[in-house]
């Protein structure tokens, strides 16, 4: 299989926030931009596997800055890594000043995708080549992130994780 660039599957979406999708404060819903950010990420998956994909975990979320009430949200997906028949995504979330345009990052996410055929068995995807410096760090960082999640979920002795002893040594 011909590994793909980052680039390739990336997807952006841009919305507005409506009152419909706001707390108390006048901030959107953390659930509503977690669904946002699943789509988006669903989009990429598809886009580099072309398969089915399903949502195996959300690995990451960090909310750092409240979405205001009419802000402009712009949600970048892209591969971070692809392992067998997994991929990690991430997520960045940037909102857009109303007045100068400027847009600041928000928050980001990290999720796991898995491809899948029509019986809904996993299926081998395409690798990724990282073209940019930060692309790179990612895809890095991603085996660190997958060994330390498998180590955790018991999946994985301590011992087998080499990344991690990597960071340790």
């Amino acid at each position: 299989m011909k590994p793909k660039l980052v680039s390739d599957s990336a997807t952006v979406v841009t919305d507005l926030v409506l009152p419909g999708e706001t707390n108390p404060l006048n901030n959107l819903f953390g659930g509503e931009l977690l669904a946002r950010m699943d789509r988006a990420a669903s989009i990429t998956a598809r886009r580099h596997s072309r398969r089915v994909c399903v949502t195996a975990s959300v690995n990451h979320v960090a909310f750092n800055r409240a979405i205001p009430l009419g802000s402009v949200v712009t949600i970048e997906a892209r591969i971070s890594r692809a392992f067998n028949t997994s991929m990690e995504v991430f997520i960045d979330v940037w909102i857009e000043d109303r007045e100068s345009g400027i847009k600041n990052k928000a928050n980001e996410a990290i999720f796991t995708f898995v491809a899948v055929d029509e019986t809904g068995r996993p299926v081998e995807i395409p690798q990724i080549v990282p073209e940019t410096e930060l692309e790179t760090q990612r895809f890095e960082a991603a085996l660190r992130r997958k060994q330390l999640s498998l180590v955790l979920a018991g999946k994985l002795k301590p011992a087998e994780a080499t990344e991690l002893k990597a960071l340790f040594q």
